[in-house]
């Protein structure tokens, strides 16, 4: 197994951790964390596609390294604005877990006899 290939795999474990993170998990905080998961991955892929062309003799590629110096920033960026966000609204509400509307079985106003 070569390095290109092991860091390929761990940057699909990372992203399809990610993804689990953000289906099963209701928690907003533990939705920000696994989206970073799932970035991380993305940005590992994007240095393995820059590794290989340097591999086989070849410069390494400039383009998918500043795409993940620059989403790294991004990154940082969205992480910090979504956790004052999270703040903000465990400061309003007193949880930090967006509640569902839920039907109810009362009948309605606009109900017909």
């Amino acid at each position: 197994m070569s390095g290109a290939m092991l860091y390929g795999f761990c940057s699909t474990v990372l992203v399809g951790l990610g993804l689990y993170g953000l289906i099963v998990h209701p928690e907003l905080l533990r939705k920000i964390l696994a989206f970073n998961l799932v970035g991380g991955g993305v940005f590992l892929l994007f240095g393995v596609i820059a590794r290989r062309g340097a591999a086989i003799g070849f410069g390494g590629d400039p383009v998918p390294q500043a795409l993940v110096i620059t989403g790294l920033v991004v990154a940082f960026a969205a992480t910090a604005l979504a956790v004052a966000l999270l703040l903000r609204l465990f400061q309003e509400t007193g949880r930090a877990i967006l509640q569902s509307d839920k039907l109810t079985d009362a009948p309605s106003d606009n109900s017909q006899p």
